[in-house]
C-alpha cells in the first residue's frame, strides 16, 4: 500500500483561499488514481475531486467544480488540492487516498485502500 500524509488545513474566512497537499511514500505512481474526499460530521465521507496520474485527467464534485482545482507533481509524489472562493459548507476533515486504477478516475471512498490521515479545513463566516 502507498503511504500517504496530508498538510494544509486550517481555518480561513469565507471566500478564502488553502492549498491542501498530500505526499506518496511510492517508488512510483504510474497507474495510480489520487482522490481527495471529505467527511464533515454527522454526514458521509464524499467525493471532492481525482485524478488520474498518468495522464492527468481530472473529475470533480459539482459542488467544487470551478473553485478546486486538483494538480500533482511527477518529481515530488505529491497531490494538491487548491480551494478557492470556500463557503461554510466546506468545512469537512478533508483525506487523500490513492489505488491502482490504471486510468480509471472513481468517486467511491471503498474503491481506495491507502488513505492518509486527514487534515481539518474551518471555514467561518
Amino acid at each position: 500500500q502507498v503511504q500517504l500524509v496530508e498538510s494544509g488545513g486550517g481555518l480561513v474566512q469565507t471566500g478564502g483561499s488553502l492549498r491542501l497537499s498530500c505526499a506518496a511514500s511510492a517508488r512510483t505512481l504510474s497507474g495510480y488514481t489520487m482522490d481527495w474526499f471529505r467527511q464533515a460530521p454527522g454526514k458521509e465521507r464524499e467525493f471532492v475531486a481525482g485524478i488520474s496520474w498518468s495522464d492527468a485527467r481530472r473529475v470533480y464534485a459539482d459542488s467544487v467544480k470551478g473553485r478546486f482545482t486538483i494538480s500533482r507533481d511527477n518529481t515530488e509524489n505529491t497531490v494538491y488540492l487548491r480551494m478557492n472562493s470556500l463557503k461554510a459548507e466546506d468545512t469537512a476533515v478533508y483525506y487523500c487516498a490513492a489505488a491502482m486504477l490504471q486510468g480509471v478516475i472513481a468517486t467511491i471512498p471503498s474503491v481506495f485502500g491507502s488513505w492518509g490521515q486527514g487534515t481539518q479545513v474551518t471555514v467561518s463566516s
